[in-house]
């Protein structure tokens, strides 16, 4: 992904910007010091590598843009610098196999929560979900988007029937779709300025 970054750089020679985009303020105060975004433009739009820090530095997103479209890997990271999610892009949908992490310690690699398969942004392929304490949740097929089949354990081990499985499957997607949409609106809230 760094490599691909750097060649394009390199490739369409770009203006670098440094931009600094507002923190969404807390409990109401504007005091708050800005988010770092380190991007280029290119044409109005995001191109090239694409990071995201903290005020006081720490890096909380790092991707790469083509033509303002989101492309290749987007990793994210918790505020201790915990890897939190891989998410691929291809076009601005996710495209490849999206995987993510439960909380975990800084320095110690965290547990697997998630890893699904997506084309073209909709699920397609097997997705897997774990348990905090590693032990298998579901395993369930999409086609197109839509669940095809899933197999699904309790929190003690227990294969669970066909309507607990799926009802299972359903809340691992839904929970995923909401962490999917927070990972979307913290990049899209902190774009370069382009203008």
């Amino acid at each position: 992904m760094v490599g691909e970054a750097a060649r394009l750089t390199r490739a369409l020679g770009l203006l670098a910007c440094v931009a600094l985009a507002p923190v969404a303020a807390a409990a109401g105060s504007n005091d708050l010091p800005a988010w770092v975004i380190n991007a280029s433009c290119r044409d109005g739009a995001p191109q090239g590598p694409y990071q995201l820090r903290t005020p006081d530095g720490r890096l909380r997103v790092a991707g790469a843009f083509n033509n303002g479209k989101r492309t290749g890997s987007f990793i994210f990271w918790s505020n201790d610098g915990v890897r939190v999610a891989h998410v691929p892009y291809d076009e601005d949908e996710r495209n490849g196999t999206v995987a993510t992490w439960y909380p975990g310690r800084p320095g110690a690699e965290p547990a697997r929560r998630l890893e699904s398969a997506w084309r073209r942004g909709r699920r397609q392929g097997l997705t897997r979900s774990w348990y905090a304490d590693g032990r298998r949740r579901a395993e369930t097929e999409y086609a197109g988007g839509a669940l095809v089949t899933t197999t699904g354990w309790s929190d003690t081990g227990t294969q669970l029937g066909d309507e607990a499985a799926r009802a299972l499957a359903q809340r691992d997607a839904e929970a995923a779709d909401a962490e999917y949409a927070e990972l979307d609106r913290l990049v899209r809230e902190h774009l370069p300025r382009c203008d």
